[in-house]
Order: C-alpha cells, then structure tokens, then sequence
C-alpha cells in the first residue's frame, strides 16, 4: 500500500520562503511523474507546478520564477520549493504522485494537503 505524508507547510511573512515535501513510502517501482496543486478558499484548486517523466517541467503562471519542483529518487520525496511568496499563494497545497506499481500499471496518488499562509 502506498502512502504519501507532506510537511513543510506554515506560516511566513510576504517575501518569505517555504520548501514543501511529500514523501512516498509503500511498494512500487519508481515515481513516474508529479506535481503540485493549491486550493484557496473559495477558489478552484490550481495546478502549480508539475514534472514529467523525462524531467520536463512545468508552472503556473502565478508562480513561475517563484517556485521551483524537484525530486530526490533515493528518497522517493519531491519538493516545492517557494521563494518570494506572496499572500496571494495563500492556500492548502497538494502534492499528486503518479507510481509505476509493483502491478506495472500506473496509480495515481494524492498527499492529504499542508497550509502554507503568507500574512504579516
């Protein structure tokens, strides 16, 4: 069974910086592709920032420049790391995973979301 546990979430003053991780732990061959997602209140939940098999990546344009994606394979963990954050990227953040499974099909997962809020 997979699992996927976020942290990183919080507080932080405009201008500030967060790095969210998601980690995946369980049976499964590899992850396949990723990406972040945001929901504000009151709002649609938006893609953020996604990485594809290959490593093409892509964002939003709210946070290009801002945000950076990344991945560390030894530890099965992708990031999102956010630099000069705005009260505007106020909102919970989900990480999506897609696995290659021990099956060798593809499985769709999804973090259970951390807060990041960005207020003075």
């Amino acid at each position: 069974q997979v699992q996927l546990v976020e942290s990183g979430g919080g507080l932080v003053q405009p201008g500030g910086s967060l790095r969210l991780s998601c980690a995946a732990s369980g049976s499964f061959f590899r992850i396949n592709a990723m990406a972040w997602y945001r929901q504000a209140p009151g709002k649609q939940c938006e893609l953020v920032a996604a990485m594809f098999e290959g490593g093409m990546t892509n964002y939003s344009d709210s946070v290009k420049g801002r945000f950076t994606i990344s991945r560390d394979n030894a530890k099965n963990t992708v990031y999102l790391q956010m630099n000069s954050l705005k009260p505007e990227d106020t909102a919970v953040y989900y990480c999506n995973l897609e696995l290659l499974e021990m099956t060798m099909r593809l499985g769709n997962y999804w973090g259970q979301g951390t807060q990041v809020t960005v207020s003075s």
